[in-house]
């Protein structure tokens, strides 16, 4: 379905302005959050109406009628003059809602994000299993696109990504690129990660590890000579390890933790600090990479023990805490934003 124009203008608008989400609520001014802050944008709140019939004029006849049985509704938006835009309708006590997650028309560099060339290295491995975690909004959809772009530009490999929505696009360069949307080109992760097994990939990236299923199948899938990238919502590489390993019974551990120990081939961790002078966010990792040491500790269930390993700063690793505390050294982050997005507070002041 075509965006109606008087959207399409305002998310054209919040492109211009860099802002990552746009916010239209019932009964509210319109919203835009710019380096992490929502600010308000237009005189008036736009009444309940008008936002009704600016979003279901995005919609067609069965994403309407799914919205009206479940109340909320995602999906993904081609914005008129460039961009993208992943949306999550909803209905509250005031009407009908929207936040906008904006998508520029190109997967972004490393560069352009800031984040080490080093990273790189994660796109060389054959098959593996590569994690990029953190909580919403940390950047963690924009650090696989441009790691899959890199692949798609060097390789002559078949890419595969199940996503909900499809947010970056990525068109086949020296890779063939094959994007599946659940809900659309499939019915869930899980099935759509079962049928990637037979259609001959080389990397798979999932959009989401949402449960069990798809946690077994990323696994099996690297194990089996695939490199995945996939994201999870946990804090820190250990959490990410646990949870993984958890997410099995009990009795299935001790087997997880050696596919793990063998197929894991990093976690990196990301969150997005405000600058001290406010103009813009910069990415703040940890980055464990699995050694033999680090495998070692996984498969012996001493996890614990890895951030000790990360401290020492070997194999390009280093702690979350580590990597502000550089920012705040060279100036470029205040402490007290450094300490919003620190793991241990302690830690960092070391």
């Amino acid at each position: 379905m075509p965006v109606p124009e008087k959207l399409n203008a305002i998310l054209r608008r919040a492109f211009e302005l860099k802002a990552s989400d746009v916010h239209l609520h019932s009964g509210a001014r319109l919203r835009l959050r710019v380096n992490g802050e929502l600010l308000e944008r237009g005189e008036q709140p736009v009444p309940a109406a008008a936002a009704e019939a600016l979003l279901m004029g995005v919609l067609d006849d069965e994403q309407r009628a799914l919205l009206a049985e479940a109340g909320q509704l995602d999906l993904a938006l081609s914005v008129d003059g460039g961009g993208r835009a992943r949306v999550n309708i909803f209905r509250q006590q005031r009407g009908l809602d929207a936040v906008f997650r904006l998508i520029p028309e190109q997967p972004p560099s490393l560069s352009e994000l800031m984040l080490p060339p080093e990273l790189k290295k994660l796109t060389e491995w054959a098959n593996g299993l590569v994690l990029i975690v953190g909580p919403a909004g940390c950047g963690k959809t924009s650090t696989i696109a441009a790691l899959l772009d890199i692949i798609n530009r060097e390789e002559r490999d078949h890419i595969i990504t199940v996503e909900d929505p499809v947010e970056y696009v990525h068109h086949s360069k020296g890779c063939i690129v094959n994007q599946r949307q659940v809900g659309i080109h499939t019915r869930e992760f899980a099935s759509a990660l079962r049928a990637a097994l037979r259609e001959d990939p080389d990397v798979i990236m999932v959009g989401e590890l949402r449960d069990l299923e798809s946690i077994s199948l990323a696994v099996t899938a690297a194990e089996t000579g695939h490199l995945v990238f996939a994201t999870l919502h946990t804090r820190t590489a250990v959490e990410s390890v646990n949870r993984i390993i958890n997410s099995f019974p009990a009795a299935e551990q001790p087997q997880v933790r050696a596919q793990l120990s063998d197929s894991l081939r990093a976690v990196i961790s990301q969150r997005l600090a405000l600058t001290a002078d406010k103009t813009r966010r910069l990415p703040a990792l940890e980055v464990l990479m699995v050694t033999p040491a680090i495998r070692g500790l996984i498969l012996d269930d001493k996890t614990h023990l890895i951030i000790s390993t990360q401290e020492l700063g070997k194999d390009g690793m280093s702690t979350l805490d580590q990597s502000l505390g550089r920012l705040v050294r060279q100036r470029l982050v205040t402490a007290e934003e450094a300490r919003r997005h620190c793991i241990d507070p302690a830690a960092l002041a070391r």
